[in-house]
């Protein structure tokens, strides 16, 4: 993620933009590090386990945060146990984990994919011990080897799904990719809407607004946010998670003293700001919103829901459409219970159905892999 360069001039000093000059021409300066980013390579050659290859897919798989709250047991034969790393929450924004089972939808459906492409067929016992609570099993996966099994077409997206944060091009929808997307999701039971008339996308941009400025200005809820930020090279390769902050202006802010965690939560500083006109520049640039919806709201429809929503990313990858999720006014605690009462609306989902996913989907360049940790740092045994 990058500030936008006019924000970055307006408010810096003569001898820093002075730097930030310098900085911009230097376009390897504070760049994504190569170890964050290997893991978009796909499995270790060498690796043998099919569990062990099929994972080094499935961890590329779109998160809350990037968080990459996923936990992994390996101890049972031919078996994954898949588990929340509840270290990796996110207790204020979504409180019920709603979005954090998504993501392990997103995990299993990819697993299944990579599986695959190994010559496995995988079943997925869900919630086998239980209820889902923190410290019990999302699922227990079986691979069983399946000589001729079919590769999924989607497969090949995998390593070239991206979540551009950053604006769109202005160009609309094109309708046969509106239609192609809208076909391909037809085999969920999840109902899909797309929408892309001037009225609706106003509407629907203002509400992603006011959900994102709302966030932002509630310090429990940006604080969450702001924790996960990773500013600068050295700070992504440490980590390899959450939201990436890197380039030349990035680099000067932080030598300038104008980008830290503190500044980024004071509101009125270059940090809150640029970090709020980004955002905004999104929106502004939206031409499309679509949304997926659930008649219940179960653990097991946050999963399906997860399987549903990257396999519709992986064929929008496919058709060259970029698309972002906008959760903040999907998300379930108190002072956003009017904004997200006012979205239901909007889509007019029927009113026993949940918003589960809302996004902006068009048309960008692409802006890079997001960091990974090592498959090694998610193992539990």
């Amino acid at each position: 993620m990058a500030f936008p360069r006019r924000t970055f001039l307006r408010v810096l000093g003569g001898g820093v933009v002075v730097a930030a000059g310098a900085a911009v021409a230097v376009p390897r300066l504070d760049a994504m590090p190569s170890t964050a980013i290997e893991g978009w390579s796909g499995p270790d050659p060498a690796e043998t386990d099919p569990r062990r290859r099929a994972l080094a897919w499935a961890l590329l798989a779109p998160n809350p945060h990037n968080l990459q709250s996923w936990a992994v047991d390996l101890s049972r034969p031919d078996t994954i146990v898949l588990h929340v790393d509840t270290g990796r929450l996110l207790p204020q924004t979504d409180p019920y984990s709603r979005q954090i089972l998504i993501g392990h939808g997103c995990f299993l459906e990819i697993l299944a994919m990579a599986a695959a492409a190994e010559g496995y067929r995988t079943e997925a016992a869900l919630f086998p011990d239980g209820p889902w609570r923190p410290g019990k099993p999302v699922a227990r996966v079986a691979f069983t080897k399946q000589p001729g099994i079919a590769l999924d077409p989607l497969f090949a997206q995998v390593p070239r799904r991206r979540t551009v944060k950053g604006g769109f091009e202005a160009r609309l929808l094109d309708p046969a990719h509106k239609a192609a997307l809208l076909t391909g999701h037809a085999a969920s039971a999840l109902p899909l809407v797309l929408v892309d008339d001037a009225e609706s996308v106003d509407r629907l941009r203002g509400l992603a607004i006011a959900g994102s400025e709302l966030e932002m200005n509630l310090p429990r809820t940006h604080k969450e946010s702001i924790d996960v930020v990773r500013v600068g090279a050295a700070e992504i390769a440490a980590n390899r998670d959450g939201i990436s902050l890197k380039g030349p202006m990035i680099w000067a802010l932080r030598h300038a003293g104008a980008m830290t965690a503190e500044k980024a939560m004071t509101p009125g500083t270059l940090a809150w700001q640029g970090g709020l006109d980004y955002v905004m520049a999104g929106y502004a640039s939206a031409r499309a919103f679509g949304w997926i919806t659930s008649v219940d709201n179960t653990r097991e429809t946050q999963i399906a829901v997860g399987r549903a929503f990257v396999r519709l990313q992986l064929a929008a990858t496919a058709l060259g459409v970029a698309l972002q999720p906008h959760s903040q006014t999907l998300q379930e605690y108190p002072e956003m219970a009017d904004l997200r009462a006012t979205m239901h609306r909007q889509t007019g989902a029927p009113a026993y159905a949940t918003l589960q996913m809302f996004f902006r989907l068009g048309y960008a360049g692409d802006p890079g892999p997001s960091p990974r940790r090592a498959l090694s740092s998610f193992m539990t045994a």
